[in-house]
């Protein structure tokens, strides 16, 4: 006994501090100083929850930006967060490659430029909410047309919702694909024969 007390008030005590009291400081100083991020960085619309700007989620339908493509889950599941772990040599990669340039063919014809490699490929995570512009930039003929709107109406809007380097020289400037499909609402109502937005099947 004379060993287990001081080893069991030890244990209570550092359990009550790094437990109860700990965690419950973080929470509340997060929650004084950075609420939005402590509560998951959502995006309302409407009064509603609609996502969060940390998650990608994917879009379908000619009338929406599509994001790049997922390897978590079914897609953008942050349970099976991470990349497809394909090696550049892989057949099964390069199999997934060749079937995303053929659907980003057939679903822009107007786009006749080489193919911004994050509409091809996963990202490490499988859950990147971001596009690069060049990636946003090739959909507009799309959306532009689906949407019945003047082409350089949907450009402009890129070009609004581009996000530089963080203290201009951390990353890549990118474009949040959750928060310009809201914002293309501003512009035009999508098509009434508009197929669900939001699908569990990122291909």
């Amino acid at each position: 006994m004379r060993y287990l007390a001081p080893a069991f008030r030890f244990m209570l005590l550092f359990t009550v501090l790094t437990g109860i009291i700990y965690p419950l400081v973080v929470t509340g100083l997060c929650q004084w100083w950075f609420p939005r991020q402590a509560d998951g960085s959502l995006v309302r619309a409407k009064g509603r929850v609609v996502g969060s700007s940390l998650l990608g989620q994917t879009f379908t339908g000619a009338a929406y930006f599509h994001p790049r493509p997922s390897a978590a889950g079914n897609g953008y599941d942050p349970v099976a967060s991470g990349g497809s772990n394909f090696s550049a040599t892989n057949p099964a990669l390069l199999s997934r490659v060749q079937t995303a340039v053929a659907r980003f063919r057939r679903n822009n014809p107007a786009f006749r430029g080489p193919i911004p490699a994050d509409l091809l490929t996963a990202s490490g995570s499988g859950l990147d909410p971001d596009i690069s512009p060049a990636a946003a930039y090739a959909q507009a003929p799309r959306v532009a047309q689906a949407r019945g709107l003047p082409l350089a109406s949907v450009r402009q809007l890129i070009g609004q919702m581009i996000q530089p380097r963080q203290l201009g020289f951390l990353g890549e400037p990118r474009v949040e694909v959750l928060r310009l499909n809201l914002a293309l609402a501003h512009l035009a109502r999508a098509p009434a024969s508009r197929p669900s937005t939001i699908t569990t099947d990122p291909r």
